[in-house]
């Protein structure tokens, strides 16, 4: 599908609407999209970034019927699923010179075997004119891989963002609607949240550029840029919210019970409370409540010495996300011994949080048990309140 977005403006890319998995890794309920994006100067024709290489002979196509004779490729990242077509695209036009910084330009020749000569290496605030349609290049590193950059359409004040501001969602609308709001901070969680700090620094980099529309490299376009820009600046800010996000296995009842006791006691002391059981719930959903969260309480049974696997995998997620949280405590239930807590408070390592008393009980919880947990919703209650938290 072609979209005018502005006067020799083209959105070119492709919607993967049956998509379910990116990178093997991350769950996409919703699909996603691969979007290139095509600019017809007076003198010279560029398209910015292409797509995952199973939807090459789509762009190919929309290429075709826009009569388009390619300059330049600008690829501002080079991960597959924007330089992926790179090989087809130059097969279709040979004379076509690849624009990016000298990071991407390493990456592109390891990943496609393209030759120096093909390449034009540009630095930060460097421009191209096409005719009538100058291009400015901002070099982002580290949204998300360390070769990233985005492209800023002066005359037309478009921001081709690459994955900054993306969301893996495959719609008909060319602009995103106000539902794009758990889409984009999913996309964002999963993706950008171990760069928040590096984050923060690049979008103060797009304060200076007057922004009409952000044109992403998945999901929908935003011609009303303040909605993302404002999520993005509260999603990378230090400020968190009072939520507690419990992320959980039970095996025989014992860890739901304490799970469940815990949530009714939060409740009641005035904190929002998120329990994920590991079962039903996938990384992205854990990836999401993170963002905001104060407090994560890890629960677990213990199999054979340690905790669960779904457990080990949300722990070992949380540390690599590296999310604003501020504390972090485990609870969980033993048959006969084990060393859970230890492993656990090993894997959140990349985490700076303050330890809130952990609880493992031996068997089902008892009286004195559920006594102990009061006093950990209370400890939490206590640390949100410190913070300003809790509305009283």
């Amino acid at each position: 599908m072609i979209y005018k977005i502005k006067n020799d403006v083209y959105s070119v890319g492709v919607k993967d609407w049956n998509r379910r998995i990116f990178d093997e890794l991350i769950q996409i309920p919703d699909g996603t999209s691969y979007n290139s994006y095509l600019l017809k100067g007076s003198n010279k024709t560029a398209l910015i970034d292409t797509v995952d290489p199973t939807k090459a002979d789509e762009l190919l196509n929309n290429l075709n019927k826009l009569d388009a004779d390619i300059d330049y490729l600008i690829i501002n990242h080079a991960e597959q699923d924007h330089s992926g077509t790179i090989p087809r695209i130059l097969d279709r036009y040979p004379n076509a010179i690849i624009i990016t910084n000298s990071k991407c330009k390493d990456l592109l020749i390891e990943f496609h075997l393209i030759p120096d000569e093909k390449f034009k290496v540009v630095g930060d605030d460097e421009t191209l004119d096409l005719g009538g349609k100058t291009l400015k290049f901002l070099i982002t590193p580290w949204v998300h891989w360390p070769d990233t950059m985005v492209t800023y359409l002066q005359e037309d004040q478009i921001l081709f963002s690459c994955d900054f501001f993306g969301s893996h969602l495959a719609t008909s609308e060319l602009f995103a609607a106000e539902d794009i709001y758990k889409s984009a901070k999913r996309y964002y969680a999963e993706i950008m949240m171990p760069f928040r700090t590096i984050i923060q620094k690049n979008l103060e980099k797009l304060n200076n550029l007057k922004i009409q529309i952000i044109a992403p490299s998945h999901g929908p376009l935003y011609n009303k840029p303040e909605f993302i820009l404002d999520a993005y600046k509260d999603w990378t800010s230090d400020n968190t919210k009072n939520d507690v996000v419990i992320p959980y296995i039970s095996m025989h009842g014992s860890t739901q019970n304490m799970v469940d006791y815990l949530v009714d006691s939060l409740i009641e002391r005035g904190l929002t409370v998120k329990p994920l059981n590991l079962t039903y719930n996938d990384a992205g959903e854990l990836a999401l409540e993170l963002v905001d969260a104060t407090t994560m309480v890890i629960a677990s049974p213990t199999v054979l010495t340690g905790p669960h696997p779904s457990v080990v995998y949300a722990t070992y997620l949380a540390n690599a996300l590296r999310p604003k949280l501020k504390y972090v405590s485990v609870m969980g239930s033993y048959g006969w011994g084990g060393r859970m807590l230890d492993q656990i408070t090993e894997m959140i390592s990349s985490l700076r949080v303050e330890m809130i008393t952990p609880l493992i009980i031996k068997g089902f919880p008892k009286d004195e048990d559920y006594k102990k947990i009061d006093a950990m919703a209370d400890e939490i209650t206590a640390k949100h309140e410190k913070l300003g938290l809790i509305k009283k």
